[in-house]
């Protein structure tokens, strides 16, 4: 079962698609089929500016802040085709997270201020939800920040913290009260990363990549003005944020991409002088993970075209997530499994860097990126609230236990 959309939609589509394959160079497309987790920042930049030329880069924002009156539809197609055809998401961290906070929660200064220069991709930005001590529960976060005169003080320090290496600016969540439920007296703050007083210490994961850092913070003074929504109320906005990754960590059309060159892995991997996908066991694996794949995009359809579409999901949110990190990780295990012992052989190699512009047909160069993203999407089923905890959600929201 798939969605079937009028004329003017597949007409979008196909405008989308084309727009794409004439303006994406191949060294961005190439890094991103080839799964890569850590795309520079002048690569994600240099593809926002040119969604954000052709007015896209922002297209769920309201039109008086560069948004389309997009339908529904439309802006499926447009996420899926961007997908589909291995072009980077818009700037994740301000455009899909920070943006729409801002509008639902800033002030006409905040909105003047910093959606701008979101928007064109002049600033880049990064979250900074977790601690050392606080990851899936979140609100039990210490990092502090004090009030004095009209400005914020912040001491402590945040981890995991995904491209703060080239960000310019933070949104953050703080703690800047310590009495009644650990809920309460949690506050957002904005701040440039170029403020005295921040340093950043990279941290390389397990598969040899600089993706995330902790950034430590001593006395440094953040603007009143840069609260975003009130003082001690900032749980409320974090949720709001974090249904925003939420739903988007389902990542269906991302996974429906892998799941293609996993099928061309197979078809170019040899066993026995037959390609590895004329193995009915193993073909039978695919099969099993598409069956899955596709209930999962039924599912987000079902939700997405709902009265209210995506703006109307809770629970919902939480499910979408569970299922698409359990299948994306499914997907990478297929790929290890395919490469065999070559998938050992690539965590070492030193081709890492330059097997990005070759498709998986190679196989060694293929075996060099889909290792590291194998070991790297272990990441997604804790992120963005573990699966455990949004277990926990459904149970309470859909279950009433």
């Amino acid at each position: 079962m798939e969605l079937k959309f009028d004329a003017d939609v597949e007409s979008f589509r196909a405008e989308v698609s084309t727009f794409i394959r004439e303006n994406l160079p191949d060294s961005i497309a190439s890094k991103v089929a080839a799964e890569r987790m850590d795309l520079p920042r002048e690569d994600q930049q240099f593809w926002h500016k040119k969604l954000n030329k052709k007015g896209w880069a922002c297209h769920h924002w309201p039109s008086e802040y560069g948004g389309q009156d997009w339908s529904d539809a439309k802006s499926y197609v447009f996420e899926r085709e961007i997908a589909l055809n291995n072009a980077p998401r818009p700037l994740t961290f301000g455009v899909g997270m920070l943006g729409p906070t801002i509008i639902e929660y800033g002030t006409e200064d905040q909105k003047q201020r910093f959606l701008p220069s979101i928007a064109n991709g002049d600033i880049l930005w990064c979250q900074g939800f977790s601690e050392p001590n606080s990851g899936s529960d979140l609100a039990s976060l210490q990092c502090k920040a004090e009030l004095d005169g009209d400005e914020y003080v912040l001491n402590g320090t945040k981890t995991w913290t995904t491209d703060g290496h080239f960000s310019d600016w933070m949104f953050g969540l703080f703690r800047t009260d310590n009495t009644g439920k650990k809920q309460h007296g949690i506050t957002v703050l904005l701040f440039d990363l170029k403020s005295a007083g921040v340093t950043m210490t990279p941290i390389i994961t397990y598969e040899g990549i600089h993706e995330v850092n902790q950034v430590f913070f001593d006395n440094v003074r953040v603007p009143v003005e840069n609260c975003l929504g009130e003082h001690d109320k900032g749980w409320g906005v974090a949720k709001y944020m974090l249904g925003l990754e939420r739903f988007g960590t389902a990542e269906v059309s991302r996974s429906m991409a892998s799941l293609s060159r996993l099928k061309k892995m197979a078809k170019n991997i040899a066993v026995d002088g037959q390609p590895l996908i004329s193995d009915t066991a193993f073909s039978a694996k695919i099969a099993e993970a598409e069956i899955e794949l596709r209930a999962l995009g039924i599912t987000e359809q079902r939700f997405l075209f709902q009265p209210g579409g995506a703006d109307a999901l809770g629970a919902e949110a939480s499910m979408l997530k569970v299922r698409g990190t359990e299948i994306q990780q499914r997907i990478y295990e297929l790929m290890v499994e395919a490469l065999g012992y070559e998938a050992c052989i690539a965590l070492s190699s030193d081709k890492y860097d330059t097997a990005a512009a070759r498709m998986p047909a190679d196989m060694y160069g293929g075996a060099a990126h889909m290792t590291r993203a194998y070991f790297n999407f272990r990441k997604t089923s804790i992120y963005s609230g573990s699966n455990e905890i949004q277990k926990g959600i459904i149970a309470k929201a859909v279950l009433g236990l």
